[in-house]
């Protein structure tokens, strides 16, 4: 087996970003992405923020027939309402100040391919209505104008949201909640699969190179991988590679140490592996007590989001629901 040092030279420096990983965890992600992408069906992309939800968007386009036609991508929180609808649905001319000229919108941008809808969990309830209409019509209408036109769009969202809480309280419409997930797809938060991090870093550490051609470090020592294996990573793969960066644009050696890591990144340093699951026990413990302990541990974890703890323990909210009412019961 090949210790993380090796590794960080088997790997040549990537051009573009990808997922990278072999663990059991991203084998499945994978699996699912194969099955997916050959069907047109709308997919529900859901994990916490910086597990790279986009990339797996990405992965399921370039693996399907509209691989060759547009990937359009759009963050529903990233602009004001107004200009979110004139972007995804285009504007007739004049249809409101400033618009001296028409203009198509995402959705025809996108034809013949995908359109990827970033942290739809908030996009604004009128949005809501109008995106569901065109999912079910295959249809959209400018701002402004008075007809429809077709569009063959495969349509492909992402949230870190918990949709169910917020279809409760009003704040996301169920019916394109379950016009949307017709494919759900978890991404696992990077704690799930630190086995991946000894890969990811050699990833991360040749796109970092590449950016950086003049930069002094050329490799890790082994102990620093292994000290980044043991932080929770709480902003997942984005916080590892944003760090990776930052080690290779101000590290001053040739093989980057774990005082490197302390010096620039003492966070990582100050936590210790008790971040992971551990049972330490005088005694063997039944199965219902491993049980318990390990979805409280989850739960803690996961700030008590029961969506995201069900995520991680790979299994339906609901079951997850029905088994904290039979402990307090």
């Amino acid at each position: 087996m090949r210790s993380a040092s090796e590794y960080l030279f088997a790997i040549s420096p990537p051009t573009t970003p990808r997922l990278v990983g072999t663990s059991d965890a991203m084998a499945e992600l994978l699996r699912l992405i194969e099955c997916v992408a050959p069907s047109p069906a709308a997919v529900l992309i859901r994990g916490e923020s910086g597990t790279g939800k986009e990339l797996v968007a990405r992965a399921i386009h370039d693996a399907s027939p509209r691989r060759a036609r547009p990937f359009v991508a759009i963050n529903c929180t990233a602009m004001p309402e107004a200009l979110v609808e004139s972007e995804l649905f285009g504007h007739a001319r004049g249809a409101f100040t400033g618009a001296v000229g028409g203009r198509g919108g995402l959705f025809a941008e996108a034809s013949g391919g995908t359109l990827f809808l970033d942290e739809l969990g908030d996009m604004p309830s009128a949005l809501q209505a109008k995106l569901l209409r065109v999912l079910q019509d295959g249809e959209v209408r400018a701002v402004g104008a008075d007809l429809s036109r077709r569009v063959d769009v495969r349509v492909i969202a992402a949230t870190n949201r918990d949709l169910e809480a917020r279809i409760r309280t009003g704040q996301f419409r169920a019916d394109l909640f379950y016009r949307l997930e017709v494919v759900p797809i978890a991404v696992p938060p990077l704690r799930a699969h630190p086995e991946d991090i000894p890969a990811l870093v050699a990833h991360f550490f040749g796109r970092a190179r590449m950016r950086n051609p003049h930069a002094t470090v050329e490799r890790f020592a082994p102990d620093v991988i292994a000290l980044l294996a043991r932080y929770a990573w709480p902003g997942n793969v984005r916080e590892l590679e944003n760090l990776i960066e930052r080690l290779t644009v101000f590290g001053r050696c040739r093989e980057l140490s774990a005082a490197d890591v302390a010096r620039f990144a003492p966070y990582v340093v100050g936590e210790h592996p008790a971040e992971r699951y551990e049972l330490p026990r005088e005694r063997q413990a039944t199965l219902r007590e491993v049980e318990a302990e390990y979805v409280a541990w989850v739960l803690e974890r996961c700030a008590h989001n029961k969506t995201k703890a069900a995520q991680q323990l790979g299994i339906d909210p609901s079951t997850l629901h029905r088994w904290l009412r039979h402990k307090t019961s």
